[in-house]
């Protein structure tokens, strides 16, 4: 899998901008991590949570990677309800809740 598996038809130019942007960061495990949670999240992001997930966004790919597993600590101003949403997301030890 490498790109989107939604359509983006529906969804607003900007959340279609975060859809892409989220599956072509340049690291293929950052793309998976972040275009993963984008498909199933993006549609229901209210504005203080697409604000949050394109913050994300501007992040460098080994530092997204090393906060989601847990090698780095996430600097308070990207710990947000999102950042967190994305964590629990892949994670197998709690249930999915967007």
């Amino acid at each position: 899998m490498s790109s989107s598996q939604i359509s983006s038809a529906a969804l607003d130019l900007r959340r279609r901008r975060i859809l892409f942007r989220s599956w072509h960061r340049g690291m293929r495990e950052t793309d998976l991590l972040m275009g993963r949670f984008a498909d199933a999240a993006i549609a229901r992001l209210d504005e203080p949570g697409l604000a949050a997930f394109e913050d994300l966004l501007e992040v460098p790919d080994r530092d997204i990677f090393g906060w989601l597993t847990g090698e780095l600590q996430v600097p308070p101003a990207y710990d947000t309800a999102v950042f967190r949403k994305l964590k629990r997301f892949h994670s197998h030890a709690k249930p999915l809740d967007l």
